[in-house]
């Protein structure tokens, strides 16, 4: 592990300003995983009145950056996907992110964002490039 606790990971990630000044917040690191989350506030939301996607995004995008560097420092994303499954309920977002695997220059990681009912909204997949 790369971070030697969850206050270290988030001192490395506090210039990540995008993501922190839209409230998203490393919860808890692992070997393998990241968990990251974020209260949705009324900025969040598109026209319709819910999550806009680039929320989901930025938040699983956040989330892998965090699992994949956590496996090596410092690791760049190369490829990203996403599908939107379900729109948001309740008040905040959690991030789940899991490396699948980690080769010699590579790491692949999936995140499964979730709302607070435990719903799976959104399914993120990145490829990530060891420097």
């Amino acid at each position: 592990m790369v971070f030697s606790s969850v206050d270290d990971a988030r001192e490395f990630f506090k210039n990540d300003k995008f993501a922190t000044s839209n409230g998203m917040m490393i919860d808890e690191i692992g070997e393998d995983y990241a968990i990251c989350s974020m209260s949705i506030e009324e900025n969040h939301l598109n026209a319709a009145g819910t999550v806009m996607g680039g929320v989901y995004f930025t938040l699983a995008d956040f989330a892998f950056a965090v699992a994949v560097n956590n496996v090596h420092k410092v690791t760049v994303g190369m490829d990203s996907n996403i599908t939107f499954l379900v729109p948001a309920k309740g008040s905040k977002l959690f991030a789940t992110a899991k490396v699948v695997r980690s080769g010699k220059t590579t790491t692949f990681c999936e995140v499964q964002v979730k709302d607070e009912q435990d719903r799976l909204c959104a399914v993120f997949t990145g490829t990530a490039f060891k420097l």
